[in-house]
């Protein structure tokens, strides 16, 4: 029962929504501008780069907090090795489906970066290296994301730790919902319509000339 209310707690904690929360401080809905997504790229695209930093601390953040959820209501220490992990998922949902916000989020991969930092922080620099160079080379933020979870895989697969036997399984779970949740992006990128960041590739460009 503990692990559960973990998790439940875990979820409402998700759906704090960083650019909605502080959408309504300004009178705006991030929803109605652009993408439509309640995401930090989308704050960026159409609120500025102050939005979009403040939106992501806290879509981080409650990711980090998502994992010593278990810790603070007591679960059972044969369920700690699994708890953190199940709650930063339950986190991830909560932003892509908030319950205060109508069931209409962000994608939850800030929130599933915060989490990692506290279940798995020595996959972080692996993670963003990937998104960034990806970013770099390619522009497209949603192909660095779903990227940045790939490169979980063979980590989770060479693990040798106490958490391994839990880090595969949560991987492939991180993995599996941002593909999800990235399915326009995949879509758009196939169809060659998806957005481009320019401003990104300024490695690239510079390359160029």
């Amino acid at each position: 029962m503990a692990l559960l209310l973990a998790m439940v707690v875990a979820y409402l904690l998700g759906s704090l929504s960083g650019s909605l929360l502080l959408g309504r401080l300004v009178g705006v809905d991030i929803r109605h501008s652009g993408s439509g997504n309640a995401g930090g790229t989308n704050a960026l695209r159409t609120r500025g780069w102050r939005f979009a930093l403040c939106v992501a601390a806290i879509d981080i953040g409650k990711g980090a907090l998502a994992a010593l959820v278990p810790g603070w209501l007591g679960v059972a220490p044969s369920l700690l090795p699994v708890a953190p992990f199940a709650c930063v998922l339950a986190a991830a949902a909560g932003h892509t489906w908030p319950l205060f916000f109508g069931f209409r989020g962000g994608k939850g991969a800030a929130t599933l970066f915060g989490g990692l930092a506290v279940i798995w922080s020595a996959a972080l620099p692996v993670v963003f290296g990937v998104w960034l160079l990806t970013l770099i080379a390619s522009g497209y933020v949603g192909l660095s994301t779903v990227l940045a979870a790939a490169a979980l895989l063979p980590l989770a697969a060479i693990d040798t730790g106490a958490a391994a036997a839990v880090r595969l399984p949560f991987a492939l779970l991180a993995v599996i919902f941002l593909v999800f949740t990235h399915r326009g992006n995949l879509q758009r990128l196939r169809r060659g319509t998806e957005y481009r960041f320019e401003k990104a590739r300024w490695f690239v460009r510079r390359h160029k000339h």
